[in-house]
């Protein structure tokens, strides 16, 4: 035998959380597809939450760390500043230790500066004023109903995400959809929040796939599968349920870019009942299973039973350390924005000209071109032009569990390669907290290929391989 204990990864801490809706009013913009016809909300498929998540130690040593996950696409560096800053002031912790990541949805619209001139854009700036004023609630809420608790932590699996390199024979192009050829990372990982009286407050779920389920023909507003995820979980438990989206760069849902928001909330439950199996599997609280010897019977067995942790481990598992850093990624040649600008206006002309001749394919594609000259004018702001870019991420020891943020759109290599090296570990991988002007972070070889997440990125070939290596020796050094 070569080992007597299988542990379970914990974390000893302080705990707390608050939600806020965050719906947004209809007829706000809405259009994130190029390809979408309408530019408002129609309506609602399912209410929109922001999460917050204290986690602080147990000991009252260290400030600790706010997590706050918003259902939305994502926020402009200024916008997820102010937010970021709001939640430090009403949380009480410095701003280092305030991490915003989104769950992506491609059904809430963009609500970026940019976006105001367009129809319904009118209600963004009211809406931002309302979205800090609920993240301010929620961020102090949070913090004052933290309580000791511990987070018991599992694996599983789920089959939803698929990578979506697709290589298309006919017309020899990538395009970004479902390919069946490779093998997308399909790990999901669950923690489970439970109070001094084991009771449940709170389950996690941590999984990498574009909540892209919806896209042009759909005009709700909507969080897309993860609406159905959580509302599935807290049915089940009756504690609420915390999505925090794994790095999912190549990764989509197998059935996505649709109009029906029933595939939404099918998928959802997919990854709903993958998560539940995953806790339904955990044994009791601040307990590792122990082999406790052999038993005579018919046969003689090898029992094992959970045993409460003894005081190295429940040391081991309040451990609490980390922090925000950065890493200076070269860059490729920015776009000259005079171009951008002036593909915008040529492209709006091409698209209102095919409108009136009755032309809705040339009218369509045009204005998707625009639309991906207009994200570009709108990075090109933040992005510096001295050939390199800070690029932020934060590594979090709690416990036996690591909690890792990043900016932009890494593809799953991170977290794939990161619980290669450190396959002891619990490893909570989350994008998007910030960056989003640099867009995707492709493995080197997938450069050069014409692929989708290429064209939007600014970082040269090889920042994923140097974010990973950074984080690594975060990890190994005790961050």
């Amino acid at each position: 035998m070569t080992t007597t204990t299988r542990k379970t990864p914990t974390s000893r801490l302080r705990f707390g959380t608050a939600r806020a809706d965050i719906t947004q009013p209809v007829g706000i913009y809405h259009r994130m597809w190029g390809a979408a016809s309408h530019d408002r909300a129609a309506g609602v498929h399912r209410p929109l939450f922001a999460d917050a998540i204290a986690l602080l130690p147990r000991t009252g040593q260290g400030p600790g760390l706010l997590r706050l996950l918003i259902d939305l696409v994502g926020l402009g560096k200024n916008e997820l500043d102010a937010l970021t800053e709001t939640a430090a002031v009403a949380s009480g912790l410095p701003a280092q230790n305030v991490v915003v990541t989104f769950s992506h949805t491609h059904s809430a619209g963009m609500m970026t500066p940019d976006r105001i001139p367009l129809p319904g854009g009118d209600l963004i700036p009211g809406y931002l004023a309302d979205l800090n004023t609920a993240v301010a609630r929620i961020s102090r809420a949070a913090v004052e109903a933290a309580k000791d608790a511990t987070i018991s932590y599992a694996k599983g699996r789920c089959g939803l995400a698929a990578n979506r390199d697709c290589w298309d024979d006919e017309r020899e192009i990538f395009v970004c959809g479902y390919n069946q050829s490779t093998p997308a990372d399909d790990t999901l990982l669950v923690g489970r929040v439970t109070g001094a009286d084991g009771g449940l407050l709170a389950t996690l779920v941590n999984y990498a796939c574009h909540p892209t389920t919806l896209a042009w023909d759909n005009q709700l507003i909507s969080p897309d599968y993860v609406g159905a995820l959580r509302e599935t979980v807290e049915e089940a438990t009756g504690a609420v349920c915390l999505f925090l989206l794994g790095a999912c760069g190549e990764l989509g849902p197998v059935q996505g870019f649709v109009g029906d928001t029933a595939v939404a909330d099918r998928n959802g439950r997919e990854v709903a009942y993958a998560a539940l199996s995953a806790l339904s599997g955990l044994g009791p609280p601040a307990a590792d299973f122990v082999y406790t010897g052999p038993v005579v019977s018919g046969a003689t067995l090898g029992a094992w039973d959970f045993v409460p942790h003894d005081a190295a481990r429940i040391a081991e598992s309040s451990r609490m350390s980390g922090g925000n850093f950065a890493v200076h990624f070269p860059t490729r040649a920015r776009p000259d924005g005079d171009a951008l600008s002036a593909e915008v206006e040529e492209r709006e002309t091409e698209w209102q000209t095919a409108l009136d001749r009755g032309d809705g394919e040339t009218a369509r594609n045009a204005r998707a071109h625009a639309e991906r000259a207009r994200r570009w004018l709108a990075r090109l702001h933040h992005i510096p032009a001295s050939g390199t870019a800070p690029f932020h991420y934060a590594v979090w020891r709690l416990g036996d569990a690591l909690w890792v943020t990043c900016g932009g759109e890494p593809y799953s290599l991170l977290q794939t390669e990161l619980r290669r090296r450190f396959p002891d570990e619990i490893i909570f991988v989350s994008p998007l907290s910030g960056d989003m002007h640099l867009a995707y972070l492709l493995p080197k070889e997938r450069y050069g290929l014409g692929l989708y997440q290429e064209e939007p990125s600014i970082p040269a070939p090889g920042c994923l391989e140097m974010l990973i290596e950074a984080i690594a020796e975060r990890i190994q050094t005790g961050i």
